[in-house]
């Protein structure tokens, strides 16, 4: 079949090229650059030289953009005087092997220009964004006109399929009452049996062991802190009975059961002001803490019925970044807090002013880093070169577990040292003198209609700490097939909240750290041209069912849970801890400030935008973090929701100050894995 050159009637779009005979992408690029020379684009100077080598030397480093079907090469050429952009259409669709079964090219997107950034990057990746409508892929697939694709294009961006790039079906607002909630409900019910049996491997067993810590531990330092903060009312008992209660009923009905629920540092900092405020006015803390709970509910669930979680797709990379970040931080910051204070503050009933034996606090010290070193060690002999492939598998997977056993042995080893240890309670009661049931009724009457106040700071912060954890959760960078359902998982959240609040227990939400990494710790990875490439994960309810499961039974083990070493458990706070700021661009980015721009690594958008630019960009991202730690610092961390919701307006706003093309790139949703696509060059 004849290649087919069709010229723009204007110097405003792309040549197209239908019919490209190829087998690989640079034999797409060479078509391109034919084309050009064909139609006269290119001046008889020694300019085409120049594109020549310039084409050459970007073939090695593989599409700047790679999705649904649409490869993006940008190539800067500074003796051009003009830009050019040629859109190729290949006859036979190339194979890609990227280990998952691979994925097939169909459209290259070449860019040529003399200066670092093409004025039609953002028509390009909406030109990506639109081949996820199946409509569309069908209509630019039997296009033959150079009129046909521009009226193609023009009809998807009027009716607004440029509004939902990078908007997954489950956050489309549907318009009907309970619309999304029943479509949540529709799209999982298929796998609901596959869910279980997904899970029967040895990697499952090997999440269930690494989760089944790293649960059990914040429970017990979050149960601790809140029963300070509530004068013993409420602790470390009632926070493990919630999150095996909670994280049990959500692994069997919510849409998305890889996110694992627990108590999170807001929601413990609210409970304490709540405490505090109830005092104050004299009235009963427990009464009226369910109030606000049941308040709570019904304002989740209206927001579940109401397709309210669709809001989420005004939330990009900038705002998912920004918040996992400081997730990240949150943990890692705590964690060495707690590693250290050992050299500073009291512990095991000596005096405030005293400190603790240094014996005690070095060997704290030496069984957190010890913890963390064995952990990540562990993890990164999967792609090692030593042993077979199903050790190094075994080892990495369970690694964390490993670390945890050998680093309490150590300690019960070294037992002439005294060490704080797991501070689990001796018998399975509430923490203060009384009965398991709250009666609301207790509560005076006025309270009843005023705690709708406070329930809706508390709705917020849930609503928002549940759905930017479940969106990175349904990142699509881990793969995940059996689709997610945010209205579902909300309303699960919502009635959890109300059971809690009747007995006195905190409230259960997503859990950014610890569902990121039950998400990595299901992933199946394969090397790929030396990196790690995400291929798939095991999407089971078995590993979040069993290791809440184990949370419960783990009030059964009291005398043996006592044995562990707290400053095993910070050690493993500190792995979680960095190993979520794997994949975040923010921390990526960050990293160039102190890097020689000649090592700058070959990603995408340090491709196609100018440092400078990305240097503002990762600036005020940092500042919005910087602010957010503030203020969850601050006598006004109740209002932390709030701030994090300002992020979208803060997006919005940088639209005014950067180029939409650099924006395109520097926000997109999916980091293109450039590794990955060099098979096909």
């Amino acid at each position: 079949m004849a290649v087919q050159i069709l010229a723009p009637p204007n110097r405003g779009g792309p040549i197209l090229l239908l019919g490209v005979e190829a087998s690989r992408i640079d034999g797409c690029l060479e078509a391109g650059f034919a084309a050009l020379e064909k139609t006269g684009a290119i001046p008889e100077d020694g300019t085409a030289d120049a594109i020549r080598r310039a084409l050459d030397r970007h073939a090695d480093l593989g599409p700047d953009v790679f999705e649904n079907g649409v490869a993006i090469v940008h190539v800067q050429v500074p003796e051009l005087s003009a830009h050019h952009q040629v859109l190729l259409r290949v006859a036979d669709p190339l194979q890609t092997e990227t280990g998952d079964g691979g994925a097939h090219l169909h459209w290259v997107w070449l860019g040529l220009t003399p200066d670092e950034t093409h004025p039609a990057m953002s028509r390009a990746a909406g030109f990506c964004d639109f081949m996820a409508d199946a409509p569309f892929q069908q209509a630019m697939a039997e296009v033959d006109t150079w009129e046909g694709f521009q009226a193609a294009f023009t009809a998807a961006y009027d009716e607004g399929i440029h509004f939902e790039r990078h908007v997954p079906e489950e956050l489309r607002p549907t318009g009907k009452f309970a619309g999304g909630l029943m479509a949540d409900i529709r799209r999982r019910m298929p796998h609901y049996a596959s869910d279980f049996t997904d899970g029967m491997n040895f990697k499952s067993i090997a999440s269930v062991f690494f989760l089944f810590f790293a649960c059990l531990a914040p429970a017990v330092a979050f149960g601790g802190l809140l029963s300070v903060l509530t004068d013993g009312t409420v602790g470390a008992m009632e926070m493990i009975v919630a999150t095996a209660v909670c994280g049990t009923v959500y692994a069997l009905f919510s849409a998305q059961p890889l996110t694992i629920l627990g108590s999170t540092g807001p929601v413990i900092i609210f409970m304490g002001i709540l405490y505090q405020a109830c005092q104050s006015l004299g009235i009963p803390y427990l009464p009226t803490l369910s109030w606000i709970g049941l308040w709570t509910m019904v304002i989740l669930l209206i927001l579940a019925v109401t397709d309210a979680s669709s809001l989420i797709r005004f939330f990009t990379r900038f705002t998912d970044d920004t918040f996992a970040a400081l997730i990240s931080v949150i943990f890692i910051y705590e964690a060495l807090k707690d590693m250290f204070h050992g050299f500073n503050v009291s512990a095991h009933g000596l005096e405030e002013s005293a400190e603790l034996p240094y014996d005690t606090a070095l060997l704290s010290l030496l069984l957190a880093l010890g913890t963390f070193y064995i952990s990540t060690l562990l993890v990164r002999a999967r792609t090692g070169p030593y042993l077979r492939r199903w050790m190094r598998e075994f080892l990495a997977d369970f690694g964390p577990t490993i670390a945890i056993v050998s680093m309490t042995g150590l300690a019960l080893w070294l037992h002439p040292v005294e060490l704080e240890t797991l501070a689990v309670p001796d018998i399975i009661a509430p923490t203060a003198d009384r009965g398991w049931f709250v009666n609301p009724l207790d509560a005076p009457k006025w309270v009843w209609g005023a705690s709708v106040v406070p329930a809706v700071l508390v709705s917020i912060l849930l609503y928002l700490d549940q759905n930017i954890t479940v969106r990175l959760v349904n990142a699509s960078d881990y793969k995940l097939k059996k689709g997610a359902g945010y209205h579902l998982d909300l309303a699960v959240v919502g009635v959890l909240v109300g059971f809690c609040s009747l007995f006195g227990l905190p409230w259960m939400v997503a859990a950014t750290v610890r569902s990121l990494n039950h998400v990595r710790s299901l992933n199946t990875l394969e090397r790929i041209d030396g990196a790690d490439v995400v291929t798939g994960t095991i999407e089971t309810r078995m590993t979040g069912l069993l290791v809440h499961l184990c949370v419960g039974a783990s009030l059964m083990f009291l005398t043996v849970l006592q044995q562990v070493p707290m400053s095993v458990l910070f050690g493993l706070f500190l792995f979680m801890g960095v190993a979520s700021m794997r994949g975040n661009q923010l921390f990526e980015r960050l990293e160039l400030f102190i890097m020689d721009p000649a090592r700058y690594p070959p990603a995408y958008y340090l491709r196609a935008v100018p440092s400078g630019v990305v240097h503002k960009y990762t600036m005020i991202q940092a500042s919005c973090l910087g602010v957010l730690w503030v203020v969850k610092t601050s006598a006004v961390g109740i209002l932390f929701p709030l701030f994090i919701a300002l992020l979208v307006p803060v997006r919005m706003g940088m639209e005014r100050f950067f180029k939409p093309e650099h924006l395109a790139l520097l926000d997109a949703e999916e980091q293109p894995e450039e590794e990955a696509f060099r098979e096909i060059v």
